[in-house]
């Protein structure tokens, strides 16, 4: 990743020029004028209501292939993707970065985890993209983006071109649980991990919905196997790209190896030094990646 130098300056100049409410709006790391003049076309931040809730998501590019991201527990296009947004080719590729209900700006709803709530996001972020006129797109899910990227490719192949997946599981094990109440508390969050979630939430309503998400995807270890979505594996047809990060804290390898066992003709690339968050550590090599197999 290139050094900040005086282009990070001359943006943070323009920024402080900004009224608050207008920097809060712009995505980080991808904000004003500069972004619009770097690489050839501007972010547009809007909402739409799917599925009677208003979900707001952010595009960039003109490329003819359309691409949604989509986040990770808590997780926004603000705070999950924008190394994504603004570097990735925006003549081949239109990219969509969405905020689940109850993420992000998509609030109100308050997010809650019903035992469908993977369902009702894959649903919810594919009738995003055909009220956005994509008739077909390619998923990048991360984390638990990347488990709803896996049911939405399986529920709804007719609209996916390919699938890219880091970070995912498709079972909660007991190893997994003893992972997430590890972070239930999010007071014992690094600060640099939990104070963009604050400027986002609120530490309230950050503390309140990451109790409650462990909480959600504990319940799946009460399912035979832990079971997720593991079922629905064998209905993936598209391309799939798995990715995983050799020191990955919260989901070990062996998610990404069942992954890559019960997908036909998927495939498997390992990160040795990648973590949780690979696609922002490693944001160049991860986008040079995903460009590739995406083309």
């Amino acid at each position: 990743m290139a050094r900040p130098g005086a282009g990070g300056a001359l943006l943070r100049i323009l920024l402080s020029q900004l009224p608050p409410a207008a920097r809060e709006a712009a995505p980080l790391g991808l904000r004003g004028p500069v972004a619009a003049a770097s690489y050839g076309t501007s972010i547009t931040s809007a909402k739409i209501k799917v599925n009677g809730v208003p979900l707001h998501y952010q595009q960039t590019g003109q490329g003819d292939h359309a691409v949604l991201l989509l986040p990770g527990m808590l997780g926004s296009s603000q705070t999950d993707f924008g190394p994504q947004l603004k570097s990735m080719n925006k003549q081949l590729f239109t990219i969509v970065a969405w905020d689940p209900r109850g993420y992000g700006h998509s609030i109100p709803p308050a997010r809650d985890f019903p035992p469908d709530f993977f369902e009702r996001d894959a649903r919810d972020a594919v009738d995003l993209m055909q009220a956005l006129k994509f008739k077909k797109f390619s998923l990048l899910g991360w984390s638990d983006g990347g488990i709803t990227a896996l049911i939405a490719a399986a529920k709804y192949p007719t609209f996916i071109h390919k699938l890219v997946v880091w970070g995912a599981n498709t079972i909660v094990t007991q190893e997994d649980l003893k992972l997430y109440n590890a972070i239930r508390d999010v007071s014992k969050w690094s600060e640099k991990i939990r104070k963009p979630m604050e400027e986002v939430y609120g530490h309230e309503y950050f503390a309140k919905t990451c109790e409650a998400w462990v909480d959600g995807i504990s319940q799946f270890a009460d399912k035979p196997d832990g079971n997720i979505c593991q079922h629905l594996l064998p209905h993936i047809k598209c391309p799939t790209f798995i990715i995983h990060g050799g020191k990955d804290p919260l989901v070990p390898q062996f998610h990404a190896d069942y992954l890559h066992a019960h997908i036909k003709g998927s495939r498997l690339f390992l990160m040795p030094e990648g973590k949780h968050n690979l696609h922002l550590r490693f944001a160049e090599e991860f986008n040079r990646l995903v460009e590739d197999f995406l083309q």
